[in-house]
């Protein structure tokens, strides 16, 4: 394998054993290092295993077929392992039996917790693991607990531990302005990687030439001088505060905000645990108009309207009392007018001129060009898509586009062969502009661009340095679409700062001697564990505050009670279901869940509903359990808690206050077929 010099200089401590994190622009070459050093590793150390972990599904597909089996797939046995794969169900043995496996860190820590031998890996078993994208290794991410498990085990000394490699085109600085935070926060990373970060220093005249930087525009629009629509919307929702009488104590932001969302969240909330249904469902509308503002502000005005008349079709059939008869009033009798509104062209976002201005730049008949649109939300990228198919403009400049979402369940998300068919008619020129989601930032082998726009995103500096990496053909452009002074302006010009603020830490980091490098490293990791201990057992504190039995779930939209936490079981480590035969009279079964992926232990049902009079309250969905069991999955940002200390909403079932039992099969199949016991 042939390297260039700055390639070489940067695995050369890696090469002799160190635990290294290569430090890379987006196009640099990171992966064909981490390439080389494990060829050279397999070569060099007895019983070798390397485990190259990525954090999405798609780039364990991509890392095998396109860098590392080219490469090391004559002389050594391969494997890749994902979520769609089989071999996840006995990933013991397939570690055991191959060279070199490829998978998502999900699926290592899964085995590493794994009691069952053919599923149970060791970190001892490995020789070399090669973190990918490793700037995600904090907080609770699952890079995170392999590398916990990793550090408590060098505390204590133990000697077989495999060798760390990490890439990371941008550790960041973890939100910090200063320098001095910005340093302790690459010394966190390099901490949890239990490695110090290189690179190059004698050849960046190489790697400028090799990875250019884009020409970057910043290509803003004034303010518009009339915004019919959006004051209307403002007028709507100051109705609505006048209705729901504010609590004194109450203030809420700048409509349109992302602070204003927080704010109608918060009082949700607090409508919920008060018994106050007036302020929970006020709030709960409030919020899907600052969502119509901030599409008005980003996108097309009937984009905006027409998520709103979604929202309310949908709640046009969900009136229990006086709240929702004004609520439900109040659309229906401003729809007209909100509608005239938005068709008024007079008054469209500028940004979409601007933006349609800035493609038909790069894009013209007879000339090759191709771009990614990167912009916020699934939702937004779809609206994008459908004003590029519309605009005639657009299509006489030869722009075919296409949606590029991360993988999941649902008609916004995409499989992985989606995604795959997708990036392979870009390659091929089928595509010429891709409009994606943060999903195309990093990691995806995508071919070389030459425009890359950032539409409507406020991010960090490491999303925007991977964005902007993406344009890297000669000459390319860089294009941030803002409001002249508004907060996307603001945003890139800070992370313009945090940029060249990483680039110091990073080299103050590296100018530390490694005695003193050791010294605090070891410090930050032995206060990490500690820090994990306390958490863990706040958790365990917590889980146990309240007993099953006296809690009550109840709906969210009516306050109807509808069972009893001691109802709820686990199954599989993910998925709550209540095995209360008398559940299925609190709920009717709507249309038929669609998932992107199957699963070797059950499948999805229809969707369960509310059936307290017209509350219709989606709360998750049936699904069938080794083809035996018709379990109502629920989803707990659906219900509040009625605990002995009062009301309580929660996002997710870990922040929950008793314990859940695991469901037993046995039990659940001895109840309702006892014939088979006998």
């Amino acid at each position: 394998m042939d390297l260039y010099a700055y390639q070489e200089e940067v695995v050369e401590r890696a090469l002799q054993g160190e635990n290294i994190i290569i430090w890379l622009p987006t196009g640099g070459g990171k992966t064909r290092a981490a390439v080389y050093v494990a060829k050279r590793h397999l070569q060099t150390t007895p019983q070798a295993k390397v485990v190259v972990l990525v954090n999405k599904v798609h780039l364990v597909d991509q890392h095998y077929s396109k860098e590392f089996k080219p490469h090391l797939g004559r002389d050594y046995t391969l494997v890749p392992v994902s979520g769609d794969t089989e071999q996840k169900d006995f990933f013991g043995k397939v570690v055991e039996d191959s060279d070199v496996v490829i998978c998502t860190a999900q699926i290592l820590y899964n085995a590493m917790i794994n009691t069952e031998e053919t599923k149970h890996v060791e970190l001892s078993d490995i020789t070399l693991l090669i973190i990918d994208e490793c700037h995600h290794t904090h907080k609770e991410s699952p890079y995170n607990k392999i590398m916990r498990c990793y550090v408590e085990k060098k505390l204590k000394k133990e000697q077989r531990l495999p060798q760390i490699l990490g890439l990371t085109a941008s550790p960041g600085t973890g939100g910090a302005n200063i320098l001095e935070r910005a340093v302790e926060h690459v010394l966190q990373i390099c901490a949890n990687l239990d490695s110090a970060i290189v690179s190059t220093k004698k050849y960046n005249p190489e790697l400028k030439k090799n990875v250019p930087r884009p020409i970057k525009s910043f290509d803003i629009v004034e303010k518009r001088l009339q915004d019919p629509f959006g004051e209307h919307l403002k007028w709507m929702m100051q109705l609505i505060h006048d209705f729901m009488n504010l609590p004194p104590d109450v203030t809420l932001r700048e409509c349109g905000t992302q602070e204003y969302e927080a704010d109608v969240v918060t009082l949700r909330k607090r409508g919920v645990e008060e018994d106050n249904r007036l302020l929970s469902q006020c709030a709960y509308h409030l919020r899907k108009y600052n969502d119509a503002l901030l599409i008005n502000d980003t996108l097309q005005m009937m984009d905006a309207y027409c998520s709103l008349e979604e929202f309310y079709n949908t709640m046009s059939n969900r009136a229990i009392d006086g709240t929702d008869i004004f609520l439900l009033g109040l659309f229906q009798e401003n729809q007209l007018e909100l509608k005239r509104f938005a068709k008024d062209s007079r008054f469209e976002n500028p940004k979409m001129a601007k933006l349609e201005s800035i493609l038909l730049k790069q894009f013209c008949p007879g000339v090759q060009s191709r771009g990614i649109l990167f912009s916020k939300t699934r939702k937004s990228i779809h609206c994008l898509n459908n004003w590029v198919l519309s605009n005639g403009a657009l299509k006489e400049a030869g722009i075919k586009a296409a949606i590029l979402t991360g993988a999941g369940n649902g008609i916004t998300y995409m499989t992985q062969h989606e995604q795959a068919d997708t990036i392979r008619n870009f390659r091929q020129g089928t595509v010429n502009l891709l409009i994606s989601t943060s999903v195309a930032e990093e990691g995806l082998d995508i071919p070389e661009c030459n425009l890359v726009v950032r539409y409507g995103l406020l991010t960090n500096e490491i999303a925007q340095q991977q964005a902007s990496g993406r344009a890297r053909a000669k000459n390319s452009q860089y294009s941030v679409v803002a409001q002249a002074g508004g907060r996307e302006q603001h945003r890139e010009i800070k992370n313009e700062h945090l940029e060249e603020l990483t680039r110091i830490a990073i080299d103050k980091v590296q100018g530390m001697t490694p005695h003193e490098f050791r010294v605090k490293i070891t410090k930050l990791q032995r206060e990490a564990i500690i820090s994990w201990r306390v958490a863990e057992s706040q958790k365990a504190e917590k889980r146990s505050r309240h007993i099953a039995s006296s809690v009550q779930l109840l709906c969210q939209n009516c306050f109807q009670s509808v069972a009893l936490g001691s109802d709820i079981k686990l199954v599989d480590g993910a998925h709550y279901v209540n095995v209360n035969p008398e559940f299925k009279r609190k709920y009717k079964v709507g249309g038929q869940v669609m998932l992107t992926r199957s699963f070797e232990d059950w499948e999805p049902g229809q969707t369960i509903i509310c059936n307290n009079g017209n509350c219709n309250q989606q709360w998750g969905f049936e699904m069938k359990y080794k083809d035996t069991a018709l379990l109502p999955n629920l989803a707990i940002k659906h219900f509040a808690l009625e605990t002995p200390e009062g009301r309580r909403t929660v996002k997710k079932w870990k922040d929950i206050s008793f314990t859940v039992e695991d469901f037993s099969f046995e039990e659940y199949c001895q109840f309702h077929f006892p014939d088979l016991f006998d």
